[in-house]
């Protein structure tokens, strides 16, 4: 039985090893036997299609002979047969057909092999056969083996295409037909397939692509881009509540395509075929949509209402754009401009992705120096006087003398740009014409003038920022040469000879700087502007208006910017310092905010072509959050969008300042890397910086994990440490935190745990915080645990308190060191706390040891000195709290107005308290009761001496053991200490004793 179905189903004879000559001639008398595709057999056709490939592929690395049948049968005759039939199920196998030869050429390696199958003309007339593209998926194998085919072209398999004697080349002529298909990735393939032919060196087959192809091809490539950058035109002009993002970002992409592969194209540096495109480009795109429709601001009025119209009224007329009629006359016509914003958008993104001299240096010579006269005489016009404009610039070169004319017909061109030596002119002529202002040739230049009125920020940014991004992306554009960025968007360096004042007859040459003074006061209105409060210019603008200043003033490493221009400049600084000091507060998040900000702009700077590439900046300024849009090409909403904003603005432009100042950053960030402890670092364990505040702890992890770690408490640092095997008194760090970024709480059923959350470091104000540890930490007993949360608590206070202190320094906060600090907010009995009650600890005195404050303020708040009135008397004994309360009262009547903080609001500001000064919940606060507190550890106080004319006069015991000064107090000091200190001492009314 199963003899039988293997013959009917033509698997009798079948081979076992399906890689070898005898399985391919197996799948050759099954070809041989199913000549006509039926839905029976379409099933066995497709497998047997599948095997070949296989077989061949296998053959093509191990066995000449496979390929040597493959041609002598003539397969690929089977191949064609099977596609020419029009039964049913043929789409089926013409799939696997297009399937099997995609991965066959994709996969052969040999030279010989591949010779092999394109020989005899077959895959010519597979190329040519009128497939059914209708069915998606023949079309997707049908591109897909172009493609392939494609990449396998070289100077010798070219041949197998181009067929030189018919003038004909299938492979490319067939796929062109497809480049506006509106699947993208057939569009994608189409691309890359002639890119790839393009780059073949072989004469015969670009002159038959320039002939015959590539003027037809070209300019229905211009065409199609015309007819798509008018669809985004309207996508921009109706959709003013952002509501079509997505139609307008795939438009925008793929306008980015366009440029792209056009680029791709010129950069190969075919003569003829750059010829051809850069004739079309110019004459039927760029220059009559691109640049012209830049004059349809200028119909709507003067510059005065530019903002209102930029916002209200994109378009030139109430006429829809028309539809492009043909291919030699497209947009010719007025009702073929778009709107203004645009093509400033369109325009930048060319300057930015096309580097081909020819056109690039066209576009910009019209833009940057042509006159309304060649303006109103038309586009042919205008060529012809860029090509008398090149012709002088090429004489000159050769001749070693540029002579330059805006207008090389016409007389009337106010503009002399000068050779830095030349001999018909006198040096104080020269001097003269350095300082020449460009405004006075402004009006004379209509394109030139229309980007600078879009410089007008007075009602919103929505025209300066594609201003800007075109003016930017000219500067920096390699194609554009030196020549006509002189003195409009590059400083120039002019040579001036002067006689010596010593030798009359030498002559020693003085260099003159000279800028474009009237564009740079445009561009620091702006910066001021943004520096105001209520102002609606987004941080990008901002941004791009400082890169631009310093391009404009930099020269040879050089501020050349003048006296006027500098003032303006720090009168900004001061501005966006003023802007930030009004949302300087105590609250946590203005720390997390700024330090947030800072990391995000550390990142790098603006990416002008990024920006470019960003559709949403094409819609009309948005203030809310909801668009998805980035938060620097956005207005703030809210609060706090308002205080990053001024935070940025504040980094912006004192990032700007330093640089034009050739000065280098040293307050920023506020956290130093470098003076951090890292992970892994071997730490000296016997130093009082890590001695002092010791303390040993298990960490268990969520996962149950228990590890016996030593926690330290740094000045900005949380550390686990773990100790050195290696080295006695050495410890290795496992994890490192910073003290601003921990949360502590206590275990309500065990007095001994702290359940402590250690943050990562934020990059992005708007990310999540992710915990860099969230574990238990188990300590011996409650008192460590409770001195482990103090010192926890005390350490994240004084580390954020040290960065407001670092902040309010870089603002210029007059009288103040630093903010409140929000626990102690309200608490007005510490107001005028004097210096003689209070207690400063010694990290080398023993536990339960207190002495007083001789020496002024503590290290935290040092620079109180000049605000904080010191008591006049140093009290040796207990204070009563009626007098104490009588010497408040008189110190702050004694206390100058002037010298007291306040907020920005005008109220008065709560002092400051010291952070050693936080309450011990066991320690009760009544004049005449006892302490109580755990029973492990003796609290004792310390005996009082009287100042003497030297200064306190210490215990000689005590003294002995001073080492280090610190704030907190040491846990760690011996038992039997304590105790002896227990019996010789008695306790000091009016002092509260702290562990």
């Amino acid at each position: 039985m199963f003899r039988s179905r293997s013959w009917f189903g033509g698997g009798w004879g079948r081979p076992k090893n399906p890689h070898s000559i005898e399985h391919l001639k197996y799948l050759y008398n099954v070809l041989s036997r199913n000549h006509t595709v039926s839905e029976h057999n379409r099933g066995l056709l497709v497998e047997t299609l599948r095997s070949i490939a296989e077989i061949l592929i296998w053959g093509d690395q191990n066995d000449s002979s496979v390929f040597d049948f493959f041609l002598e049968k003539n397969m690929l005759s089977f191949f064609l047969r099977i596609m020419r039939q029009r039964s049913g199920g043929s789409n089926f196998v013409c799939v696997q057909l297009l399937q099997t030869l995609n991965i066959l050429f994709e996969n052969i390696r040999n030279e010989t092999s591949l010779y092999y199958l394109l020989s005899n003309n077959h895959v010519n007339s597979i190329i040519v056969h009128k497939f059914d593209f209708s069915d998606e998926e023949v079309m997707a194998y049908y591109i897909s083996f172009l493609k392939t085919l494609s990449l396998k072209l070289n100077a010798h398999t070219i041949h197998f295409f181009y067929n030189e004697h018919t003038n004909d080349f299938p492979l490319y002529t067939e796929a062109i037909k497809f480049f506006n298909h509106p699947e993208s990735m057939v569009r994608i393939a189409v691309r890359t397939l002639t890119l790839n032919v393009y780059k073949v060196e072989d004469s015969s087959m670009l002159t038959f692509i320039r002939d015959r192809t590539a003027a037809p091809y070209f300019s229905n490539i211009v065409w199609f881009i015309g007819k798509h950058v008018q669809e985004l035109d309207n996508c921009v002009r109706n959709d003013a509540d952002h509501q079509s993002q997505n139609r307008l970002a795939d438009l925008v992409a793929e306008h980015l395509d366009h440029l792209h592969y056009l680029n791709d194209i010129l950069l190969l540096n075919i003569t003829d075929l750059n010829q051809v495109l850069a004739d079309h480009l110019l004459n039927k795109l760029l220059i009559p949509l691109y640049i012209y429709s830049l004059t349809s601001l200028r119909h709507h009025g003067t510059p005065e209402n530019l903002a209102k119209v930029l916002n209200h009224n994109l378009g030139l007329g109430e006429t829809p754009p028309s539809t492009f009629a043909g291919t030699t006359t497209l947009l010719e016509t007025n009702s073929g401009k778009v709107s203004c914003i645009v093509a400033f958008f369109l325009l930048s993104q060319v300057f930015l992705i096309i580097s081909y001299q020819p056109v690039v240096r066209t576009l910009a010579w019209i833009i940057l120096k042509t006159d309304k006269r060649t303006y109103q005489e038309g586009i042919d016009k205008l060529l012809e006087n860029y090509e008398n404009y090149k012709k002088a610039i090429d004489e000159g070169n050769t001749n070693s003398q540029i002579e330059i004319a805006s207008n090389a017909s016409s007389a009337g061109s106010k503009e002399n740009l000068v050779e830095e030596e030349q001999k018909n002119i006198t040096d104080e002529e020269k001097e003269k014409l350095a300082t020449t202002p460009i405004e006075t040739n402004v009006t004379d230049k209509p394109f030139l003038e229309i980007v600078y009125n879009a410089l007008d920020c007075t009602d919103n940014d929505y025209a300066v920022l594609f201003a800007l991004c075109l003016l930017y992306a000219i500067a920096n554009n390699k194609g554009v040469t030196s020549d006509l960025l002189e003195l409009v968007l590059r400083p120039k360096k002019v040579l001036i000879s002067k006689r010596c004042t010593s030798s009359p007859s030498q002559t020693a040459k003085d260099i003159k700087y000279s800028y474009n003074t009237y564009l740079v006061e445009k561009l620091l209105h702006i910066v001021v502007l943004a520096c105001q409060p209520s102002c609606r210019i987004r941080l990008v603008t901002l941004e791009l208006a400082l890169k631009l200043i310093i391009q404009l003033v930099m020269c040879d490493g050089k501020n050349v910017m003048n006296e006027a221009h500098k003032v303006s400049l720090e009168a900004a600084r001061s501005q966006s310092t003023a802007l930030l000091r009004n949302f300087y507060k105590s609250e946590e998040i203005f720390l997390d905010m700024f330090e947030h900000e800072y990391c995000d702009m550390s990142k790098g700077p603006l990416n002008v072509e990024w920006l470019c590439m960003d559709s949403a900046i094409l819609l009309p300024p948005t203030g809310t959050p909801m668009t998805g849009i980035d938060f620097i090409k956005r207005l703030p909403c809210g609060e706090v969008e308002r205080a990053r904003r001024a935070i940025r603005v504040f980094f912006l432009v004192r990032d700007t300042v330093l640089t034009l100042n050739g000065e280098m950053e040293t307050d920023l960030p506020l956290t130093n890397p470098q003076s951090c402890v890292q992970i892994d670092t071997a730490l000296d364990l016997s130093i009082a910086r890590y001695n002092s505040d010791l303390i040993a702890c298990t960490v268990v992890g969520k996962d149950g994990q228990k590890i016996r770690r030593f926690l330290v408490i740094d000045i900005m640092q949380l550390i686990l440490v773990e100790p050195d095997p290696k080295k006695l008194g050495w410890g290795v760090a496992k994890l490192v935190g910073f003290l601003q970024d921990i949360e502590v709480t206590g275990d309500k059923d065990d007095s001994r745990c702290l359940h402590i959350t250690i943050y990562r470091p934020l990059s992005n104000s708007s990310a999540n915080r992710v915990p860099l540890l969230s574990a238990k930490f188990v300590f011996d007993d409650n008192i460590r645990c409770m001195a482990a949360k103090q010192r926890l608590t005390k350490g994240r206070i004084k580390a954020r308190q040290k960065k407001m202190q670092h902040i309010a320094r870089l603002l210029d906060i007059p009288g103040q060191t630093g903010p409140p600090s929000p626990a102690y907010v309200g608490a007005g009995h510490h107001q005028c706390r004097g210096s003689g009650s209070r207690l400063l600890f010694h990290a080398g005195r023993l536990p339960g040891f207190v002495t007083r404050r001789d020496n002024g303020p503590g290290i935290a708040h040092r620079a109180d000195d000049t605000i904080r009135p010191r008591s006049p008397s140093r009290h040796t004994g207990a204070i009563k709290k009626d007098e104490k309360t009588k010497k408040e009262a008189q110190s702050r009547s004694r206390e100058p107005s002037a010298n007291r903080n306040r907020s920005r609001e005008g109220s008065p500001r709560m002092p400051r308290p010291r952070s050693e000064e936080i309450p011990l919940e066991l320690i009760k606060k009544s004049r005449n009761a006892e302490v109580e507190v755990a029973s492990k550890i003796t609290i004792v106080s310390r005996p009082q001496t009287p100042k003497t004319e030297g200064g306190d006069v210490a215990s000689s015991t005590l003294s002995s053991l001073q080492t280090h000064s610190s704030e907190e107090t040491s846990f760690i000091a011996q038992n039997d200490a304590a105790r002896t200190s227990t019996s010789s001492s008695s306790k000091n009314k009016g002092f509260i004793e702290t562990i």
